[in-house]
């Protein structure tokens, strides 16, 4: 049986960025009806590849053929005309807009007057038909992040591309959702389409991918190999140049004091509605409580109404005993309590704001960083020096503004801000989605670390894998509410929980 046909061809791609080489003479093909894994640490070059394929970026060298024929793209309209479309892992969204209305922009068709709510029941026609459930007349700036990138998902979709590049699509779907995914991806393979899948997951890009290329600092470490030809610790080692151990050692210890805890915790979301029911969680002093739930089930709020970014409408929240429920963010920050926000983007950073300004948000005013009601410049930069290299804040320098950073290294810049204040409590939320198998295990690791110091440390993530492994305990949130506390560590039993279909009565722990 004859190989299928190369549908696009990348030769020799270079891109370069001010001080950085990001793409060096690097080659790709995509065949038609194939899904290609593109593997590679944060800042390797792939998300910069795939964005000169998809017309964001115009290489300083190198073809691209799309069947057989040479093309230049001076925008991602040029690309989509040709079939290829991407779904980026920083949304391009618009926050005040609908989603029918995100979805429909930059298309010839509507024309200027259109019957909206039409296009509404398209948009949730297309969604059950891929299973990406969102609803099409809300606002982005109401929607989780996970719902977020499923918008993204049906603006391609809708588009009817055929090259469908999607950069860490799993990253906010339950087990369940990925494979249901899964089934999607397969069956638009076999309509004739063909997707580009990036993603940190080894396991998922060896389950779903035909074949697997790998990128490191911007050149090509393996072209086009097939998953039955390699295993996981050879693709994390093409990935980051090392050896990487994929089981995290994590000592026993008994948990000490409760440090936070939830009494009958409710709150709405930013539409008005309900999204936390009398939530009851306690989380003990050198512990770490995994939180399993999928997107949009109210993790975001419970981060934010223990944090003091959104208020409760019930219910008390301790840290040490003292009240911090509809408190200012600050009084959390003076109790103790460190956050690793979800979205490090928006609410993690300052985008605009240098390595060092980022650091000191938490400790400017306080000596030595303050002087009188001055900042001492010079103790701040000194600060963000020793924290860049005690993180590895891979940087120019510390006053490279955060923005140029990729994923990983911003991630690094919030946990060497949050961790160096040596919180009793931190509030961890996803805090590895779309970092590489390297980042991630850094960052667990320094997770560990803070629970081995007697931090109590409270783990909301999708990703049941990194629950498993982390977790003392585990807890699953559905629809705002808590579905079973001292949950087994069991895929199984946590997805059925994480999707509604079954309920557990509290344990010990929470009584």
């Amino acid at each position: 049986m004859a190989e299928a046909s190369n549908l696009v061809e990348m030769r020799g791609i270079v891109k370069r960025f001010p001080g950085v080489l990001a793409n060096e003479n690097v080659d790709f093909d995509l065949r038609s009806g194939e899904i290609h894994g593109l593997l590679g640490e944060n800042g390797a070059g792939k998300s910069t590849l795939m964005s000169v394929l998809a017309g964001l970026y115009k290489p300083e060298a190198g073809t691209i053929l799309v069947r057989g024929v040479p093309v230049s793209f001076n925008s991602p309209r040029d690309a989509i005309a040709l079939g290829l479309g991407m779904i980026h892992q920083h949304f391009t969204l618009i926050d005040s807009h609908t989603v029918t209305e995100n979805i429909l922009l930059g298309l010839d068709d509507p024309p200027f007057l259109m019957r909206l709510s039409h296009y509404d029941e398209r948009m949730a026609v297309t969604g059950k038909r891929f299973g990406l459930h969102v609803s099409p007349t809300a606002k982005i700036w109401q929607l989780s992040v996970g719902e977020q990138q499923r918008v993204e998902i049906l603006k391609m979709l809708y588009r009817g591309v055929e090259v469908l590049i999607m950069d860490e699509p799993t990253s906010v779907l339950a087990p369940q959702e990925i494979e249901e995914l899964f089934k999607t991806l397969r069956s638009m393979v076999e309509q004739g389409k063909s997707i580009v899948f990036i993603s940190h997951k080894l396991h998922e890009v060896m389950s779903i991918a035909d074949r697997i290329s790998v990128l490191r600092q911007g050149r090509v470490t393996a072209a086009g190999i097939k998953p039955a030809g390699t295993s996981k610790a050879e693709l994390a080692n093409l990935m980051v140049g090392r050896k990487v151990l994929f089981e995290i050692e994590k000592k026993p210890k008994e948990p000490g004091e409760v440090v936070l805890e939830l009494r009958g915790v409710s709150a709405e979301n930013d539409k008005g509605l309900p999204a936390l029911h009398k939530v009851g969680l306690k989380v003990r002093s050198g512990e770490i409580l995994g939180l399993a739930g999928v997107a949009g089930n109210g993790q975001t709020e419970l981060g934010e109404v223990i944090t003091g970014l959104r208020r409760c409408t019930g219910g008390s929240i301790l840290v040490n005993g003292k009240e911090v429920a509809n408190r200012p963010a600050r009084v959390p920050i003076e109790f103790g309590v460190a956050h690793i926000p979800e979205d490090r983007t928006h609410v993690g950073t300052a985008p605009n704001l240098s390595i060092t300004e980022n650091v000191i948000m938490k400790s400017y005013r306080h000596p030595p960083l303050a002087r009188g009601r001055s900042l001492n410049r010079h103790v701040a930069r000194e600060r963000a020096e020793q924290l860049k290299q005690e993180y590895t804040i891979l940087a120019p320098s510390v006053e490279t503004p955060v923005r140029l950073l990729s994923g990983g290294n911003l991630q690094r810049v919030i946990l060497a801000r949050e961790l160096s204040e040596r919180p009793s409590l931190l509030i961890a939320m996803q805090p590895t989605r779309g970092l590489d198998v390297g980042a991630i295990e850094g960052v667990q690791r320094l997770l560990l670390e803070q629970r081995d110091s007697g931090a109590a440390i409270l783990l909301v993530s999708e990703e049941l894998e990194e629950i498993f492994t982390l977790s003392d305990r585990i807890a699953v949130i559905y629809e705002g509410e808590i579905v079973g506390d001292g949950v087994e560590a069991e895929a199984e039993t946590v997805g059925l929980l994480m999707t509604g279909g079954a309920r557990l009565p509290k344990s010990e722990a929470t009584a």
